[in-house]
């Protein structure tokens, strides 16, 4: 089981996350995305999910599929079969030859497939080692608790609804939302939680979270303005996971901080870093 960060060369090694996958390589939320970042070498998965209006979770960040597919309108109010017929790859350019990698999970083309957390966590599961996903819940949404039911539903089924040190996955909710951290702390009271920051939504800069968070998840640029929120964090138990953290300042700021997670679209570069820190073997 992974703890919240864990001892390194320097005595001490966050946690690097790859954030909707290693997205700055591929599409973010595609398959060949999360495939490269376990390849790196990421310590965990971070993704985005959104129900479908026949009830399945898929791993969007946006209300609407405009930006990341070849097709248009709101992932609530279409069937999953009606947004698997877009590509969610084509809207970025390939990156550099030496870079593409083609991958294939079982017998399918996966790349620029929408991607279920169904099979999201069965390659997590199949990658056979220690390994964390990192699960946001987006809101305001149409459909309200009925997503976090959904998931709790899905995490029972593979058994990730609670901690496990035998189990090599285990599984971390997080959200804006003050209620549906809530939600999922009272329905799964031991699955850890992180209750996101942004700069405009601290719920206190004394770092007191709300109810049912224990892990504090504030962006990166709320640190620029307010470092000293780590320490309070850490003062009062709370972990502490930072986003978006992509560029040399970035890594430099979280590791002064000593913060117990990095999230990052760049998870190869942040471990590389931590490593010439002295931070990761």
């Amino acid at each position: 089981m992974l703890p919240a960060s864990s001892e390194g060369a320097g005595g001490w090694r966050p946690l690097v996350f790859a954030h909707r996958g290693s997205s700055r390589t591929h599409a973010e939320h595609t398959l060949d995305a999360y495939l490269l970042a376990i390849e790196e070498g990421a310590d965990g998965l971070e993704c985005d999910v959104r129900l479908t209006r026949d009830g399945h979770l898929v791993c969007l960040h946006d209300s609407r599929i405009d930006r990341t597919s070849d097709g248009k309108g709101r992932v609530s109010t279409q069937t999953l079969a009606e947004l698997d017929r877009f590509d969610f790859a084509s809207w970025r350019a390939d990156p550099p030859n030496e870079l593409i990698v083609e991958r294939s999970h079982g017998d399918e083309r996966v790349r620029g497939r929408l991607l279920t957390l169904d099979r999201l966590l069965g390659v997590a599961t199949d990658a056979g080692r220690p390994m964390r996903v990192l699960i946001e819940t987006k809101h305001p949404v149409r459909y309200g608790g009925a997503v976090e039911a959904a998931l709790l539903r899905l995490l029972r089924r593979y058994g990730l609804d609670r901690p496990d040190p035998e189990r090599p996955l285990q599984v971390t909710v997080m959200s804006f939302s003050t209620n549906a951290v809530k939600r999922v702390h009272q329905q799964a009271p031991d699955l850890p939680t992180v209750m996101l920051i942004d700069v405009w939504s601290v719920p206190s800069r004394i770092g007191r979270l709300p109810p049912g968070s224990s892990i504090g998840g504030p962006g990166v640029q709320l640190l620029r303005a307010a470092p000293e929120l780590v320490e309070r964090l850490h003062r009062r138990g709370h972990p502490v996971y930072v986003w978006t953290v992509n560029e040399p300042d970035e890594v430099d700021l979280v590791v002064k901080l000593r913060v117990d997670g990095i999230i990052s679209d760049r998870p190869a570069y942040v471990m590389d870093r931590l490593r010439e820190l002295g931070h990761r073997n």
